[in-house]
């Protein structure tokens, strides 16, 4: 498995806030993604949920690689204290356009648009701490 965590560093209005995380690839020579988060929901979420998306980019090893991407994902959001993580997985659809061969800088994201419910994170201070929360992301690599 290939892991990433991210701290994001939360903006003082999040009505209508994206938050981009950066860029990372799976391994040395591994599929290059980046997450993109909701604070305030998007979609089916707005205003309801925090929502996570999961972006495949293209990337300098994209000729070494299988395609469609068809890797599971796993998506946490994670509880600071008590480990009460908030977590989603998914296996890609490998018909979707989301997780074929890049052709441009990122194909469209895909992931979780009710993701948290918005009163789970205002309920305690266990996801957002000091403005920070942590994202993690899980790519399984089994048989790659």
């Amino acid at each position: 498995d290939f892991i990433v965590s991210l701290c994001l560093d939360l903006p003082s209005d999040i009505n209508c806030y994206v938050l981009n995380c950066s860029a990372f690839y799976t391994s040395k020579y591994g599929y290059k993604m980046c997450l993109r988060v909701y604070l305030n929901g998007d979609g089916v979420g707005r205003g309801t949920h925090m929502s996570l998306f999961f972006v495949i980019m293209r990337g300098n090893y994209d000729s070494l690689l299988k395609w469609p991407f068809k890797q599971k994902v796993t998506l946490m959001l994670m509880d600071q204290t008590n480990r009460e993580h908030v977590i989603d997985a998914f296996r890609p659809d490998i018909s979707s356009s989301s997780f074929q061969r890049p052709v441009s800088e990122m194909n469209i994201a895909s992931g979780c648009p009710l993701f948290c419910p918005l009163n789970k994170l205002d309920s305690k201070n266990n996801y957002s701490r000091e403005d920070c929360i942590f994202i993690k992301a899980i790519v399984d690599l089994t048989d790659l």
